[in-house]
């Protein structure tokens, strides 16, 4: 019979208040001062069961022991993820919907995603040349606006792409805010869901022609297990799933070029060594080390024993995926930045897990991780090798506790030129 141990639980009726101070911090904080890697607490009114590290995320991501439904608060489901999305489902019904996904990530798809990144940043270098500042997190926010919707097949006007860009935002900026900031998410993500429903709509009764291989035709077409096309509601919020994610990597651009400004010497390696090896490297090292989401959440399937730690039936259970890209026990010195460390390192799904882990296909793990990858990739490019600028004296430091983490300044660039 297996003994049963006593996970450590920190004191205090409710600790969300403690959640919300620490933000990125707060389960890494305890994991250190528990010596472990799982504990229990009270969040938003409910035990809750933190753990972090590469065995957790192994358990984490069995779907026989955790399911999604149900888990996410509601307000991350009404900004960021929406109702009845993909990672809402469980089992056969989650399969069957995430192969949807993956078949559009084909090697074909992200070279096309690669070609339609770089062509919109030649257009913003030549409107950024003509600017006497340039706020790189909104300009981006706006450039990967166009990116989406031109790769998933989204027709949208000139005139409309600041606006859906800022709807597209508000949906991942505002899931931990409190207040107008919230409220303006959850506007925002209704009012597009609308949009793009109507837009299916439109797909399905002919009125609107896009290409068979995007995003959108898929997902207008698709038909769930019992063979019914989705509900046009449920196909918008997976749309939206392409999008907003995508314009959420302008989190990670502001980081690259923070990255490239903090440490010159790896600028200089980008530059001198002309191998793509080294900017793969350099944009995994970007995903490990600045924070970008702090953790995921399931409920317990059933009863089981892990370790030797009792879990029980719909149990909270929150995966630390920050603390577990800055792991000692898996990262030498996680909190020096190195691009070389994935030089040697061979990674796992279960080590590296800015995007969740896991299996791609099967499991839980993010649909878009490769999108991420490809977009980041074009972009050092264009920001360490193929453009010059200054990076004026501003407040570039970044919260550990605002979700998501975005340097303060938003990072203002001067006197952009091309490189000839």
């Amino acid at each position: 019979m297996t003994n049963i141990r006593e996970i450590p639980m920190e004191e205090g009726v409710d600790n969300t208040l403690s959640l919300i101070r620490e933000g990125y911090m707060y389960i890494l904080n305890r994991r250190k001062s528990f010596n472990s890697d799982i504990f229990t607490t009270r969040l938003f009114g409910k035990k809750a069961i933190c753990m972090g590290g590469k065995e957790a995320a192994k358990i984490f991501y069995d779907a026989k022991k955790f399911k999604r439904k149900g888990a996410a608060p509601n307000r991350a489901v009404q900004t960021l993820f929406g109702k009845n999305g993909v990672q809402m489902l469980d089992g056969k019904n989650h399969k069957h919907r995430k192969e949807m996904f993956m078949s559009i990530m084909s090697s074909s798809r992200l070279d096309n995603l690669s070609d339609v990144t770089k062509r919109q940043w030649e257009i913003a270098m030549s409107k950024w040349e003509q600017m006497d500042e340039v706020i790189l997190y909104n300009e981006v926010k706006e450039m990967l606006c166009k990116i989406a919707c031109e790769w998933a097949g989204v027709p949208v006007q000139e005139n409309e792409v600041k606006e859906l860009a800022q709807d597209l935002g508000a949906m991942f900026e505002s899931p931990a805010t409190i207040g107008p900031n919230h409220w303006r998410g959850r506007n925002s993500r209704n009012r597009v869901e609308k949009w793009a429903a109507e837009l299916i709509n439109k797909v399905r009764n002919g009125k609107v022609k896009v290409p068979e291989y995007t995003a959108l035709h898929t997902f207008s077409w698709h038909r769930d297990i019992a063979g019914n096309l989705l509900d046009a509601n449920i196909a918008a919020v997976e749309v939206l799933n392409i999008l907003r994610p995508i314009v959420a990597i302008a989190i990670y651009i502001n980081f690259l070029a923070l990255a490239i400004h903090h440490y010159p010497e790896e600028r200089k390696k980008l530059i001198s060594e002309n191998e793509e090896r080294y900017a793969d490297m350099f944009v995994q090292e970007v995903r490990r080390f600045y924070p970008f989401f702090p953790f995921v959440a399931a409920l317990v399937k059933n009863d089981f024993t892990w370790n030797g730690y009792k879990f029980e039936k719909d149990t909270l259970t929150l995966l630390d995926l920050y603390g577990t890209n800055h792991d000692s026990k898996i990262w030498e010195n996680p909190e020096i930045f190195q691009p070389n460390r994935f030089a040697k390192k061979e990674t796992n799904p279960f080590d590296f897990i800015p995007q969740g882990g896991g299996e791609y296909f099967m499991g839980h793990r993010c649909a878009g991780e490769w999108v991420t990858i490809e977009v980041m990739k074009v972009s050092l490019d264009y920001l360490a090798k193929r453009m010059n600028y200054d990076v004026p004296d501003q407040d570039l430091s970044f919260s550990m506790v605002r979700i998501p983490s975005i340097p303060h300044s938003k990072v203002i660039l001067k006197s952009v030129k091309r490189k000839i």
